[in-house]
């Protein structure tokens, strides 16, 4: 019971924290609002457009298919590095993931969700 008590102390000190952070900056920071500070960028271009438009697909797609690949390469990393080390059934079980990311590849080819129209 002990440690559940520990726990619940750990915790509402945890709330506490941030609520008090979060009070204490709102009081001492410093508050200058113009329309300059309101818009969606402080500097650069003006947004031009509503920001409810809808995008390509594509973007998604190449956003999906850059993190599935790059997910790829975090694990092949760390497999490299201990090549020497590492079993057959490591060599066999690296092929089979390499594989089957190389079989999404070329359907995505296939199905044309690389080409940029």
């Amino acid at each position: 019971m002990l440690a559940y008590l520990t726990a619940a102390m750990f915790t509402l000190m945890g709330f506490a924290f941030v609520a008090s952070t979060l009070v204490l900056s709102r009081l001492l920071r410093p508050s200058a609002p113009n329309p300059d500070k309101l818009e969606t960028y402080e500097c650069g271009p003006l947004p031009v457009g509503d920001a409810w438009q809808q995008f390509n697909m594509h973007y998604y797609l190449f956003a999906l298919l850059f993190v599935v690949f790059d997910l790829e390469a975090a694990f092949l990393f760390p497999w490299a590095v201990a090549y020497k080390h590492v079993g057959v059934y490591a060599v066999v079980e690296m092929i089979l993931f390499v594989a089957i990311l190389g079989f999404g590849w070329a359907y995505a080819l296939r199905r044309r969700a690389l080409q940029w129209e």
